[in-house]
């Protein structure tokens, strides 16, 4: 059933909810505190799945947020502060328990640390579009990430485009910029199943240190953009020795209070190259007259609709195993998208039409 009028409200439940936290380097907990009612303007949610995104919340668990960066970095209803301890994470679907009574029972997602329950003002839900799973909805965030990146990058058709590091994100780059008419996309990553992944995504492959050799047996063209989503110094180095004239590399990493080694010399200046940062928190200057946060997460949602895009969540966690399972989760070269399980993600809430 699509709506369901007696789907029980918050208010039928325990009023409290759980939430993980990160309490110090490298340890989690997972606290429990009573859940506010929501207001007549507010949707309370209860949780499905979250997900984990692995690179930046690395960064959290050791630490690594700079002070400067701290407000810039803080998600959406979190709570405490860097370093520690703090609530984090923003990849959040869950059913609406609580709210406009034709929307209870739908699944829904927003931007909320790792919790039980959400309460949030009613703007920042956004329902999951009919047939799209509420597990691979986790990926929203990563996919707006990677639409930036995109945007930000300025990819045409017909483009060579090269991304380095197949994680999530990489990986959804990789994806959008294959669907531009001609153009041809390569993914460098030392790990063989990840390149596998990339392929299965519509990308050609290679280790990083073959990228050149490929160039050679493809007519010899450099690329017109390069994207390091790797977190790599290294690989932003051979991004930039990629690149033709006047090319841009964009670099999608978050080095966190990591510094990197940069070589800027060699042709760096005679081929006028670029570097863009880009960062989802802002939309990109000639987009800002005409997109939304609002516009960029529903634009994100429908992009999801594709079945292959699963194989992006490579490990699901229980959320009261995540506080043991996620530190060394995080140094698994194996792990991409970490998909946290709660008790209701079994009980399928209905999905936007």
């Amino acid at each position: 059933m699509e709506n369901d009028p007696a789907a029980p409200s918050a208010s039928a439940h325990d009023r409290s909810f759980s939430a993980l936290w990160y309490e110090a380097k490298r340890k989690l907990t997972v606290r429990t505190n009573s859940l506010r009612s929501a207001t007549e303007r507010e949707i309370t949610l209860r949780a499905q799945w979250s997900g984990v995104s692995r690179g930046t919340e690395k960064l959290v668990c050791d630490g690594l947020v700079p002070t400067s960066e701290a407000e810039r970095m803080a998600c959406p209803h979190q709570l405490g502060q860097f370093p520690f301890p703090v609530m984090y994470g923003y990849g959040f679907v869950g059913e609406i328990v609580d709210g406009a009574r034709e929307r209870r029972g739908r699944a829904a997602f927003c931007l909320h640390p790792h919790a039980t329950y959400a309460v949030v003002p009613e703007t920042d839900v956004h329902l999951v579009p009919y047939g799209l799973p509420a597990r691979r909805a986790i990926l929203t965030a990563n996919m707006e990430t990677a639409l930036n990146v995109v945007w930000d990058a300025r990819i045409s058709g017909g483009d060579r485009v090269v991304v380095m590091g197949a994680g999530v994100v990489g990986l959804l780059v990789g994806y959008l910029a294959a669907q531009f008419p001609g153009a041809t996309v390569l993914v460098c990553d030392p790990d063989p199943s990840r390149r596998a992944l990339a392929e299965t995504l519509g990308c050609e492959v290679v280790a990083p240190d073959a990228a050149a050799e490929w160039v050679d047996a493809n007519d010899g063209l450099p690329f017109d953009v390069a994207i390091n989503a790797s977190a790599s110094g290294e690989a932003l180095t051979a991004a930039i020795d990629l690149l033709g004239v006047e090319g841009r590399v964009v670099e999608a990493s978050w080095f966190g209070a990591r510094s990197v080694d940069l070589r800027l010399g060699g042709a760096f200046h005679s081929q006028r190259l670029q570097i863009v940062s880009s960062q989802v928190g802002r939309i990109p200057a000639d987009r800002q007259a005409r997109w939304t946060y609002a516009r960029r997460i529903a634009v994100a949602l429908r992009l999801l609709d594709d079945d292959r895009l699963d194989t992006l969540i490579t490990h699901e966690v229980a959320f009261d195993e995540a506080p043991d399972v996620l530190p060394p989760l995080f140094d698994d070269p194996e792990a991409l998208g970490i998909a946290l399980k709660y008790p209701t993600a079994e009980r399928r809430a209905p999905s936007a039409r």
